[in-house]
C-alpha cells in the first residue's frame, strides 16, 4: 500500500508539473516594430513603403506577397513557430485575419517607423503611439472573444516584442537636418531610450509582463550604406555600426534598470548585432555566397518599389545571399537570426 501511495503521490506530481508547463508557455507572440516585423500592415495605409507585389514572399508559403519585406518570413514568424504557435504572425490591419487569428499572434509593426514620431512622418507609416492605440483596441477584442480573465492571463503570459530603431537614425536622423540640429548622436540616443522606456512600461501598465527588446542590427553594413561609403571602398560604415553598438548598450542598461523598477516584469534584451555580423564577415561559415550586395535587382540600392518583378538581374537561389533587398535580409538569414536569439535568450520563456 505505500508503495501504491508513493507511485500515484509521484504521478500527481508529474501531472502538477506538466500543468505548469502548459500554463507557463507562452499562449501568443505581440509584436511592436518596423519593416523588420511587419507582415503587411503598410498595405492598408497610403505609404510608398510597400512590399506586397513580386519578387517579394516568393519563397512565402505558396509563392504570395504579403507586405514583409523578405523573400519569405521575418523573424517573428520563426520565433512564434518555435513557440508552439502559427508559422506566421498575422498583421493586424490585414482584413484576410480576425481576432481568433490574433488571439495567438499578431504585429502592428509598420515599414518605415521608429521609436522617435517623427520617423514615422517621413513616410507616413504608422508611428510607435498608434500600434500601442491598436494594442488596446486588439485587447478590447480579446477580452469580447475569450472573456476578461482568460484574455488577462494570455497578455500576462503572452510575448511581447519590440523591433525598431533603425529607422531613427538612417532614415531620420542622418538623412534629415531637425533632429541632428537638434541633438548631438549621444543625446539623441538617450531621446530614443526615453520613448522605448516610456512605451514598455505602458506595456507593462497594459498588463504586459514578458517582453523582448530588440537591438539594432549593424547597420553601417547594409547594402544601401555600403552603396554610399566611396571613399571606405564601398566596405561597412564603421560610425553607424558604433552608433548601433552605444545604443545597444543603452538599451541593456534600461532592460536592466526596469526589471528591477517593474515587478514582475520579466525584460529581456535581444541583441541580433553580433550574430549578424559574424554572418556578413564570414558567410560562406552560414552557407552563403554573397554578404555585401542583395539578392534583389542590383543588390546596391533597391528595396520597395524600385525591387520588383522585372528587373532581370533579381537572383534565382536568395538563399545564397544574406540580404533580400538593399535594406532587409533573406528569410534563411532571419532563420539563422531568430533561432540564435530563441536559444541564447528567449528559451527561458519556452
Amino acid at each position: 500500500m505505500a508503495y501504491l501511495h508513493i507511485s500515484w503521490l509521484l504521478l500527481a506530481q508529474c501531472l502538477l508539473l506538466l500543468v505548469t508547463r502548459i500554463v507557463a508557455k507562452v499562449p501568443a507572440v505581440v509584436v511592436f516594430g518596423d519593416s523588420s516585423v511587419d507582415a503587411g500592415n503598410n498595405n492598408q495605409i497610403q505609404t510608398v513603403l510597400k512590399s506586397n507585389f513580386q519578387p517579394y514572399g516568393r519563397d512565402f508559403e505558396g509563392g504570395k506577397p504579403t507586405g514583409r519585406f523578405s523573400n519569405g518570413r521575418v523573424p517573428t514568424d520563426f520565433i512564434s513557430n518555435a513557440f508552439g504557435l502559427r508559422s506566421s504572425v498575422p498583421a493586424y490591419l490585414d482584413p484576410a485575419y480576425n481576432i481568433s487569428d490574433f488571439a495567438v499572434g499578431v504585429t502592428f509593426a509598420s515599414a518605415g517607423t521608429g521609436y522617435d514620431t517623427a520617423t514615422s512622418d517621413v513616410l507616413s507609416v504608422i508611428p510607435l503611439w498608434k500600434q500601442l492605440q491598436y494594442y488596446k483596441e486588439f485587447q478590447n477584442k480579446l477580452r469580447l472573444y475569450m472573456g476578461g480573465n482568460k484574455a488577462d492571463q494570455t497578455i500576462h503570459e503572452a510575448l511581447h516584442m519590440m523591433s525598431l530603431g533603425t529607422n531613427d537614425f538612417l532614415e531620420n536622423y542622418y538623412t534629415y537636418p531637425g533632429r541632428s540640429n537638434q541633438y548631438s548622436i549621444e543625446q539623441y540616443q538617450d531621446f530614443l531610450i526615453g520613448i522605448a522606456g516610456n512605451f514598455i512600461k505602458q506595456l507593462y501598465d497594459l498588463g504586459a509582463r514578458k517582453i523582448s527588446l530588440g537591438g539594432l542590427p549593424p547597420m553601417g553594413c547594409l547594402p544601401l550604406e555600403r552603396t554610399t561609403n566611396f571613399m571606405g571602398g564601398n566596405d561597412c560604415i564603421s560610425d553607424y555600426n558604433n552608433v548601433a553598438l552605444e545604443f545597444n548598450g543603452k538599451l541593456k542598461t534600461l532592460t536592466t534598470n526596469l526589471n528591477k523598477q517593474l515587478p514582475g516584469i520579466k525584460l529581456v534584451f535581444s541583441n541580433p548585432y553580433y550574430i549578424f555580423l559574424h554572418m556578413i564577415r564570414r558567410p560562406s561559415f552560414y552557407g552563403f555566397e554573397v554578404s555585401s550586395a542583395a539578392c534583389c535587382a542590383s543588390g546596391m540600392f533597391e528595396m520597395g518599389y524600385a525591387c520588383n518583378r522585372n528587373n532581370l538581374l533579381t537572383c534565382t537561389d536568395a538563399s545564397k545571399y544574406i540580404f533580400w533587398d538593399a535594406f532587409h535580409p533573406t528569410e534563411k538569414a532571419n532563420r539563422i537570426i531568430s533561432d540564435y536569439v530563441v536559444k541564447k535568450v528567449l528559451a527561458q520563456f519556452l
